[in-house]
């Protein structure tokens, strides 16, 4: 049986309703798929049962695990290597030579999935004792998903997701191998903060981040929705802080919030920022 436009509009509603996400045509083909385990469980014969059965009831647990299975949590460590290598070589160094009398900086993970980004970070900030040694760095993660957030303060890993983007080196370092998968140490786990949070609400905290992570999180929101974020991310960054975004989210055209750092196009400044201090900072640590 075919799924009825009726169908795909509840599951969009109810998408949208929850995450800001729009589920289009380009992600439609997945959703059968993503729902399967979701229909097995409630005995639903296909997808225009289970939308029938959450119809007019966006608020119950069926329709938040429907929710959660159309997520895309896609994510690995290290994601996009020579973005990490720009943030160790050059950013960070930055950061740290701007916030030398506090010795304090502050991160967000904004769309951590199940947490490999954000011990990512943690890791190449453990490793570089040279400049972090003695400074107080907090890593808040956060992600609308429930699930992926759990799993993120679990730090474990199965054997596929322990290998992707973890060379063995890192691997035996920071991670134990348990009966229930890969394990991230203690003094890991110990620097980040897993929150369940929306990006399209307020900030999760009010104190401005020198750093934001929001990496292929937008590319899921129309146009207005796509500006909203960028609203919440401007209100939440330092003045000369930066924001780092997924390889296809370009800000030209859909925000006057932020512009690329030149040379650097997944590193945004704040508009005002960038015409001023940006480019003598990064010049300084090369």
């Amino acid at each position: 049986m075919q799924v009825t436009p009726a169908a795909v509009r509840i599951l969009a509603e109810l998408l949208e309703e929850f995450t800001g996400q729009e589920l289009t045509q380009t992600r439609q083909w997945r959703v059968g798929t993503a729902l399967s385990s979701v229909m097995r469980e409630h005995d639903c014969a296909d997808l225009n049962a289970l939308a029938a059965r959450i119809a007019g009831n966006y608020r119950s647990p069926l329709a938040r695990q429907v929710v959660e299975a159309l997520l895309n949590n896609e994510t690995y460590f290290f994601r996009d290597l020579a973005v990490f290598q720009d943030l160790q070589d050059t950013v960070l160094p930055a950061l740290a030579q701007a916030r030398a009398e506090k010795r304090r900086l502050s991160i967000w993970c904004a769309g951590c999935s199940t947490g490999q980004e954000a011990l990512s970070l943690a890791m190449m900030l453990a490793e570089n004792t040279a400049i972090w040694n003695d400074w107080q760095v907090e890593i808040l993660a956060t992600d609308v998903s429930e699930s992926a957030i759990r799993s993120a303060r679990k730090g474990c890993y199965n054997q596929f997701q322990i290998q992707r983007g973890l060379d063995i080196a890192r691997m035996l370092r920071w991670f134990t191998e348990t009966e229930d998968g890969w394990v991230a140490s203690e003094k890991l786990r110990n620097r980040i903060t897993y929150v369940t949070h929306n990006i399209l609400e307020t900030p999760p905290t009010t104190r401005r981040f020198d750093l934001v992570l929001c990496r292929n999180v937008l590319l899921y929101f129309d146009t207005a929705t796509r500006k909203k974020a960028y609203a919440r991310l401007d209100s939440a960054l330092a003045e000369d802080g930066y924001l780092l975004l997924g390889g296809g989210e370009a800000v030209r055209g859909h925000t006057g919030l932020f512009m690329p750092e030149k040379g650097r196009p997944s590193f945004q400044r704040p508009a005002a920022a960038s015409a001023r201090s940006g480019a003598d900072a990064m010049a300084a640590v090369r």
